[in-house]
């Protein structure tokens, strides 16, 4: 018989995305054979980050300051700006190292059949953030699925007539793909070879 704190340890791991019951039982017998000072820093760690790591104020990427990594550094181009779906497609576009500009996260796509609408997304704040009028140029780097279509398509036709130059990342990503699981050449490839929508 399995005791109730592993069995609630195993419980919990397997409600992380990705982790399934014989994961997540490895996992927790890991956990239960380190020492104890692993499992107290791993305790502290998910509880820092619940209590610390927020939306950034300008491009709602993730922080654990006002402003994100991202919009501190100087060295970054202010007149691009790649807008993304979620963090995970930023940094994916990070791994690659060919974008120098700003990112501004969505968090989600249009999916109307999901109730989620421009409302529900950050396209507001981006349309703020573009009064400044120092961006040249929005990278649109959505998903290349049906949703991430037609939010591309959405933020087109909003940005066209404020005389920005609006490109999308190239399709070199397959049709239903993730930005988050694309390996670097890939991505690397789709933003050099971006085109003017």
């Amino acid at each position: 018989m399995t005791p109730d704190p592993l069995n609630r340890l195993v419980a919990q791991l397997a409600k992380l995305p990705g982790i399934g019951e014989k994961t997540a039982q490895r996992l927790a017998f890991h956990i239960l054979r380190a020492p104890g000072e692993y499992a107290q820093e791993l305790s502290q760690a998910i509880r820092e980050v619940k209590e610390k790591v927020h939306l950034c104020a300008r491009c709602f990427s993730l922080t654990d300051s006002e402003l994100c990594g991202f919009c501190r550094d100087n060295r970054r181009d202010e007149r691009t700006l790649c807008v993304v779906e979620t963090f995970a497609d930023l940094m994916a576009l990070e791994r690659t190292r060919e974008f120098k500009g700003r990112y501004h996260v969505l968090h989600g796509v249009l999916s109307p059949l999901d109730g989620v609408g421009p409302e529900q997304l950050r396209i507001k704040e981006l349309l703020t953030r573009l009064g400044d009028g120092h961006v040249e140029e929005i990278i649109l780097a959505t998903n290349p699925d049906v949703e991430g279509e037609a939010t591309a398509l959405y933020l087109t036709r909003l940005l066209k007539p404020m005389g920005i130059r609006v490109s999308r990342i190239a399709q070199g990503l397959p049709m239903g793909g993730d930005l988050e699981y694309a390996d670097q050449a890939t991505l690397a490839k789709a933003l050099s070879a971006r085109r003017e929508l």
